[in-house]
């Protein structure tokens, strides 16, 4: 069984950073291409950022290029997202996820994953 559980939102101010979690228990997320989505109230779910098995391959949404950095540290089997100068339109509840089968390919389309955290919010507000 696959379960993802997400972790790190909060409430930030514009220009401040926060670090999202994405940890997995009953399988290696190394092998798997990991991806970052976000969807707020009354819009569609969106890719934030991907990342491929051993990280050769990143993708980035044009909205968070250069501000959002994906890594993996293997040892703790957990993906994160490093979010820095972060806006009042990056406010949205974050998901990882991962696809039905394991691939070296990168894509920022949700209906490309099969299994899915619960979610954390992320609120940018002064």
């Amino acid at each position: 069984q696959v379960h993802l559980v997400e972790s790190g939102g909060g409430l930030v101010q514009p220009g401040g950073s926060l670090r999202l979690s994405c940890t997995a228990s009953e399988f290696s997320l190394d092998w798997w291409t990991v991806g970052w989505f976000r969807q707020a109230p009354g819009k569609e779910r969106s890719g934030v950022s991907c990342m491929t098995p051993n990280g050769q391959i990143t993708s980035y949404g044009n909205a968070v290029k250069g501000r959002f950095t994906i890594s993996r540290d293997a040892a703790k089997n957990t993906v994160y997202l490093e979010m820095n100068n972060l806006k009042p339109e990056d406010t949205a509840v974050y998901y990882c996820a991962v696809p039905s089968v394991s691939r070296h390919v990168c894509e920022l389309t949700p209906v490309e994953y099969a299994y899915w955290g619960q979610g954390t919010q992320v609120t940018v507000s002064s």
